[in-house]
């Protein structure tokens, strides 16, 4: 390994840091969707259906 082709090391770090920078910010806007759906579930818990248990 005599030489080191730098056009190609350069483009294969750069995808890596884009690709990395996607996952955690995609990774942030479940986190917070994640979090409003709790809080949603626990201030609005589901209703049960008295009807089927009646019967």
């Amino acid at each position: 390994m005599d030489q080191v082709n730098y056009p190609i090391v350069t483009i294969v770090v750069i995808a890596v840091i884009i690709l990395l920078v996607w996952i955690i910010r995609r990774n942030q806007k479940d986190e917070k969707k994640l979090e409003q759906d709790i809080i949603q579930s626990e201030l609005k818990p589901e209703e049960n259906n008295d009807k089927e248990i009646e019967s």
